[in-house]
């Protein structure tokens, strides 16, 4: 458990708080490149770290966040004319550029040069890997993008969605972390019971994985050992990243199954299948944006899988289904669309696609969870190493010491979860190296991927 100190501490992001202030030292994903499809384009809304923006498009194509409101009476410039290279309230006409430089100021005397001294805050825009990132930090340290899969790919190898979760960011990529959790939560009720229909229906991945363990990906070694052992052992590494967290299961007498889950400063998950994860970005300190991404090193993605993600049609980690705005179909409001005969005879949690059951869980702690009243087990190491690594990285910047992974874009590079199958003697420091071994192998593919954008 935490501190309620600590608790405080890890959750609160807006201006001034130390965790606030070691995330603005990093890159936000902030809008889809959708969002802002063109040149003068609708202004959107845009909330991060607590702080009310606006975004544009100017006529020339540049990107703008600036404060939301008007420097003159804070009418809020959403409702502004992005047009002729800036965005114009339309109270009284005051004029904004991409800089939150004021430039016309049509209610004052043409010789005035009040203009010249209003200036609203502004924060940089970067579009890259399907993304619109926001730079919040001092503007004389701004560092390189990370240089993630999703920034190193062409754009038909990707694929990015985001949607709104009703809570703190912390217990979002808690959940990113805890591999424990997929056994039941994400479970469905054949596999849990061992029936024999899911014997059956795992024969073939059973018989393929005999035959060869490495003809199997990421995804149906998860698929084939995930429930064969419920309680698994769970422990980290630190890295230059951030962690690699390895969850333990055993699939025989001699070998154990280890997934490995990858935590990336500050709000990164990967967990093991094709390259992509999450990103956990806080909007104040009772909701966050989820990013989900996907990223395929051999091939384009189809059309077909593009559709399936986009609407669910996935295993469901695509599959919470959003408006608009970004807000889930299912949600708080409707208890996510719970099915009770859907629990009673087929899934673990009678709620249809494991972004919905994520958030089910996650939402129902409560827009902040008290981690003073939790008990934690054995597999919440991950859990335990990434608040431990957030708050001293957040202690630290209060005592002048930067972040080293808001500095080294390279460490990024090619990071994605990974699953082994070791002897049970190996140990954990050794397979967590293999899996840094398997990583740095396979980076030359990212590289000669983003050589072709």
């Amino acid at each position: 458990m935490l501190s309620r100190e600590e608790n405080e501490m890890l959750t609160r992001t807006g201006p001034g708080t130390p965790m606030g202030e070691l995330l603005r030292r990093f890159w936000l994903p902030a809008l889809l490149p959708d969002e802002l499809p063109a040149p003068d384009c609708t202004p959107v809304r845009v909330r991060l770290l607590s702080e009310d923006l606006v975004a544009f498009r100017d006529t020339e194509g540049r990107l703008g966040l600036i404060s939301a409101y008007c420097a003159h009476r804070r009418a809020h410039l959403f409702f502004g004319r992005n047009e002729e290279c800036g965005i114009r309230c339309i109270y009284h006409g005051w004029k904004y550029d991409v800089d939150g430089n004021c430039v016309d100021l049509p209610t004052e005397p043409a010789e005035s040069n009040f203009k010249d001294k209003i200036k609203l805050p502004s924060y940089p825009l970067r579009e890259a890997g399907g993304i619109i990132w926001a730079y919040m930090g001092a503007k004389n340290r701004i560092p390189e993008l990370p240089r993630l899969p999703i920034t190193q790919v062409p754009p038909d190898h990707k694929f990015v969605i985001k949607r709104l979760q009703e809570s703190n960011f912390a217990q979002a990529l808690e959940g990113g972390i805890d591999s424990a959790h997929t056994r039941y939560l994400h479970g469905r009720l054949d596999a849990y019971r061992h029936t024999a229909n899911y014997v059956k229906a795992t024969e073939p991945l059973r018989k393929r994985f005999s035959e060869n363990p490495n003809s199997l990906s990421p995804r149906e070694l998860d698929i084939l050992f995930r429930m064969t052992d419920k309680a698994p052992r769970v422990m980290a590494k630190r890295t230059n990243y951030g962690l690699t967290i390895g969850a333990r299961g055993t699939i025989s007498n001699e070998n154990y199954y280890w997934r490995f889950n990858q935590f990336l400063m500050p709000f990164y998950t990967m967990p093991p299948r094709d390259p992509g994860g999450h990103a956990f970005v806080p909007i104040d300190d009772e909701n966050c944006w989820v990013w989900t991404f996907r990223v395929t090193t051999n091939r384009p993605l189809t059309a077909d899988e593009v559709w399936a993600m986009r609407t669910g049609q996935t295993d469901g980690r695509f599959g919470a289904p959003v408006d608009k705005e970004y807000i889930p179909i299912a949600n708080k409001a409707n208890d996510f669309q719970i099915d009770r005969e859907l629990q009673r005879t087929y899934n673990f949690t009678g709620i249809i696609g494991t972004g919905n059951q994520d958030m089910a869980a996650q939402v129902s702690m409560g827009r902040i969870t008290d981690r003073t009243n939790e008990m934690l087990g054995v597999t919440d190491v991950g859990i335990i190493e990434m608040r431990k690594l957030l708050l001293n990285a957040a202690n630290d910047l209060c005592e002048g010491k930067e972040p080293a992974e808001a500095n080294d874009a390279e460490a990024y590079e090619g990071v994605r979860g990974v699953s082994i199958i070791r002897d049970k003697n190996v140990a954990f420091e050794d397979c967590a190296a293999d899996v840094l071994k398997e990583i740095e192998r396979t980076k030359h593919r990212f590289r000669e991927l983003r050589a072709l954008e």
